[in-house]
């Protein structure tokens, strides 16, 4: 699994974790529609950045901007009472690639 953790950009009480996209497909809608749902179950505020963008991680719409393709390094950013929660959640889904063989 190509990824790596990155706190050292994580403001005080934000959560923050860096995911690389590893399905072939990139992070296309199928996985961007998991990916906001799981999001969508936590009260903190999540947010996903791609060099110069962030978007709301629970927004699919938002997630397909960032045109994150195989091999894209993202941060997950998160700040609430469950943004550990919530990014470790997150993070499991890049991991097992949404589910995907590819």
């Amino acid at each position: 699994m190509n990824e790596a953790r990155d706190a050292e950009a994580a403001l005080p009480g934000e959560v923050t974790r860096r995911v690389v996209v590893t399905n072939q497909l990139g992070l296309h809608a199928r996985p961007a529609g998991k990916l906001a749902q799981t999001a969508q179950n936590f009260k903190a505020s999540i947010s996903i950045v791609c060099q110069d963008q962030e978007v709301d991680a629970k927004s699919i719409l938002e997630i397909l901007t960032l045109a994150a393709a195989q091999g894209s390094a993202l941060d997950l950013r998160a700040k609430g009472e469950d943004a550990a929660q919530a990014v470790e959640s997150l993070e499991r889904l890049f991991r097992s690639k949404f589910g995907e063989e590819r």
